[in-house]
């Protein structure tokens, strides 16, 4: 497993933070994803097998949030 940490811009509400943890889990080898509304970040613990950074982020980016893998 590994973990990273996306930047989430555009997040408002207990419903955007729903939203950006459902599209992460939704993922393929996604185990866990926190979601922090104050930060404006996620972190996801992943199988690297599986995804990539680039693809969590890419599925919040389309889920209406733009966001990027924190290097």
């Amino acid at each position: 497993m590994a973990t990273t940490t996306l930047k989430i811009s555009g997040m408002t509400c207990g419903h955007c933070v729903k939203s950006v943890t459902e599209a992460l889990e939704d993922v393929d080898g996604v185990k866990r994803a926190d979601v922090d509304l104050q930060q404006g970040r996620a972190t996801v613990e992943y199988d690297e097998s599986r995804t990539t950074p680039r693809s969590l982020a890419q599925a919040v980016t389309e889920e209406g949030y733009p966001a990027e893998e924190i290097q």
